[in-house]
């Protein structure tokens, strides 16, 4: 059997790699059992979320657009916070996938006027904000996209996606005037 890292959370909080084990399985309980020392795990069990995450599109983007814009600023929502993102999934034969946000995402969409609006009050109340400009599109590595923004002020970002983390009731109050995401 070839050794495989498990990582694991200590009791301070600090992630840390276990390379002691070889057996992915071994100690670990099942999900009933899982379910049964934690019911707070049972996957039935309303869950409320004092923090709401809210991706707004600007409403004129292509549909492959759309999915770039989100796919990026959600990969700075989940690093905006170590409790944000759960545990690995894992299936019944043992097989580990990555682990994903704890909480839903809403994704709206807003014309370009409200998006500059929606980032003014959002960076005011200190909300975790990630952005996409329009020149993103056209770059092509991460330097570059730092470059393209660097380059222009705040007031003049030709924002296409803004992201927000953050308090509900301060992430509503931001992205209130924006529509749903058809």
């Amino acid at each position: 059997m070839y050794k495989t890292a498990v990582w694991g959370i200590d009791e301070a909080g600090s992630m840390h790699e276990n390379t002691n084990s070889t057996d992915q399985t071994e100690g670990q309980p099942t999900p009933a059992e899982a379910i049964a020392e934690n019911p707070t795990t049972d996957p039935t069990a309303p869950v409320r979320f004092d923090t709401k995450v809210v991706v707004i599109l600007r409403d004129d983007l292509q549909p492959w657009q759309e999915l770039n814009v989100t796919a990026f600023l959600m990969s700075g929502i989940a690093t905006s916070d170590e409790d944000l993102v759960g545990e690995n999934y894992r299936d019944a034969d043992g097989n580990d996938y990555l682990p994903m946000l704890r909480q839903p995402v809403m994704v709206m969409t807003a014309d370009a006027d409200k998006l500059r609006s929606i980032r003014t009050k959002a960076m005011g109340r200190g909300l975790a904000t990630a952005i996409y400009t329009e020149e993103l599109f056209s770059t092509g590595h991460d330097a570059a996209n730092r470059a393209a923004v660097a380059g222009v002020p705040a007031e003049e970002l030709n924002l296409v996606g803004v992201a927000l983390r953050g308090a509900k009731n301060g992430v509503d109050r931001v992205v209130k005037g924006a529509r749903m995401h058809p």
